[in-house]
């Protein structure tokens, strides 16, 4: 999970708030079409 960094209470506080996020299969598929896939030697086999 990334931390992000933040200045003020208020955004740490939605940035908290978004594990609460659910994503349903539908929304993940639309993401993977699009965004780009990640490449690169960091992310073997890809």
């Amino acid at each position: 999970m990334p931390i992000p960094g933040t200045k003020r209470r208020k955004y740490l506080e939605e940035n908290v708030g978004a594990v609460d996020t659910q994503l349903s299969s539908e929304d993940l598929a639309r993401m993977d079409a699009v965004s780009p896939q990640a490449f690169g030697g960091r992310y073997p086999g890809m």
